[in-house]
């Protein structure tokens, strides 16, 4: 046999080793066992003294098949899906200036409840504005009028609230918060309009300048000691708004991506910036992104897209379905929920159950469509559910009463702590199915095998279940419009 038969054979013997261990290695995998694991439950409930509360300590049972009576919540740790970015809430002028006129136990108190990861719910995520937006007292800007060139561009409107606000929530998370910013408005001397509010587009001759304008930011912010993980390139660019607005076609924001802001954040070092498009509802959510990320010169630029929940102005419900379309067309890119409140403020609602509910509704449903990470709007608002420059008033999961120092703990900051505590960043989902309507449900694993089970009851029913994993099912009773999660280890 000749030189180059024996080479080939060589290679051939070594390819068949290679293909036969890997095999082996899969064939040898261990499945996931509940063996010897418990479920700790950890529930909020209505009309109880239940506030993320852990109720029970649960053992599993044999339980092969379970009857077409039972209800069950089947989990799946096998099949893994989407990898989780983090969980948290909006840092905005509003948020900074309402936490100082707080005492400092009551900051303290703040800081620990929303970002320690064991005494709180450990936020992970945030987003903060880019200039001002509604939840500002006024409006500003970082450049003087007429300034093409950026020479007057500082940040020293953000100096006395804002930065340090959100330098103290990166303290509080333990030195590392995934922060992205995001723009209402360019400034009204680049507009069509002439003004920061009402819409209007940006004028093609500051295309370039308005690009820079992100890099100058992040830079500043930078500097302050405030890492910049990504960007949105516009909030809500159809939206005419009473407030900072600005109105991007599709194909207008996929072309200011592809050849100005794009290019631009690479010639300027910043390709590891995380651009976000769309950031607005989901009604037009598959329309915006099909336009941008089938074009190839575009798309490389994009790392996802962004969302909002208020397509239910028009009397829709919540679009779930339209992620779906995003997530199974673009599996490349990534889904981020940027922003969700509940509106129209009113301080005697601050303990309505439906509060939170809706919260809990749309995280299940958005985690469970292949969304990354999710992001409330205001972290912390006044009694007036402000400020707001234009009375635009809203809620927060905590309300600051600021005449008496006092913090209001709205049960939003319980539901979003029944997944931000539970669910870190780098963790799993994976399959968490109910055979009822009425219990809704998600499920997350992290790299040591520890499980993470959300289920939620909307009803006025107790509803008892099975959590069924691998021929195994703890029984499980969920109390009237209750969120638990159910960690196994």
């Amino acid at each position: 046999m000749n030189k180059c038969n024996i080479g080939f054979v060589a290679l051939v013997c070594a390819t068949a080793l290679s293909q036969s261990v890997t095999s082996q290695s899969k064939s040898q995998a261990k499945p996931f066992s509940v063996e010897n694991k418990t479920v700790k439950v950890y529930t909020t409930a209505k009309n109880t003294d239940l506030k993320l509360t852990q109720t029970e300590t649960l053992k599993f049972i044999d339980k092969p098949q379970p009857t077409e009576k039972e209800v069950c919540i089947f989990v799946d740790p096998s099949n893994k899906f989407q990898t989780i970015l983090g969980i948290g809430s909006a840092l905005t002028d509003a948020s900074a200036e309402t936490f100082y006129k707080l005492p400092k136990d009551k900051q303290q108190e703040f800081l620990t409840a929303f970002y320690d990861k064991k005494k709180g719910i450990g936020y992970s995520l945030a987003r903060t504005n880019i200039q001002s937006c509604d939840f500002s007292s006024d409006t500003y800007s970082y450049v003087a009028d007429n300034d093409k060139q950026l020479k007057t561009f500082n940040i020293s409107h953000d100096l006395k609230y804002r930065v340090p606000f959100i330098k103290e929530a990166i303290a509080a998370a333990g030195g590392k918060l995934t922060l992205f910013a995001s723009p209402w408005s360019p400034p009204a001397w680049m507009k069509t309009n002439n003004d920061v509010l009402h819409g209007g587009k940006l004028k093609p001759e500051f295309d370039q300048s308005w690009a820079n304008f992100y890099v100058r930011f992040i830079n500043a912010y930078q500097k302050e000691g405030i890492p910049v993980w990504g960007l949105t390139v516009q909030n809500e660019p159809m939206a005419i708004q009473k407030w900072e607005s600005c109105v991007f076609t599709a194909n207008e924001e996929r072309d200011f991506v592809k050849n100005f802001l794009g290019p631009t954040l690479h010639n300027n070092g910043m390709a590891d910036k995380k651009l976000i498009v769309w950031d607005h509802n989901r009604d037009q959510l598959y329309q915006r992104a099909s336009t941008i990320l089938e074009d190839k010169e575009a798309a490389k630029y994009v790392w996802g897209v962004g969302y909002h929940w208020y397509e239910t102005w028009t009397g829709s419900p919540m679009l779930f379905g339209n992620e779906k379309n995003v997530a199974e067309s673009f599996p490349d890119k990534h889904l981020l929920f940027t922003e969700g409140c509940i509106e129209k403020f009113d301080l005697s609602r601050v303990h309505d159950w439906e509060l939170g509910e809706k919260y809990g509704q749309s995280i299940i449903h958005d985690f469970n469509n292949g969304t990354v990470g999710w992001t409330d709007w205001n972290i912390l608002l006044d009694e007036k559910g402000g400020p707001n420059h234009v009375g635009n008033y809203c809620f927060s999961p905590v309300i600051a009463d600021t005449r008496s120092g006092q913090l209001i703990y709205t049960n939003i900051y319980y539901y979003l702590g029944h997944f931000s505590k539970f669910v870190r960043p780098g963790d799993r989902r994976i399959v968490s199915s109910s055979n009822r309507e009425a219990l809704l449900t998600t499920a997350f694993i992290n790299s040591s095998g520890k499980l993470a089970v959300i289920v939620m009851n909307q009803t006025d029913d107790e509803i008892a279940y099975n959590l069924c994993i691998k021929n195994k099912a703890a029984a499980i009773t969920s109390l009237p419009h209750s969120v638990s999660t159910l960690v196994i280890e």
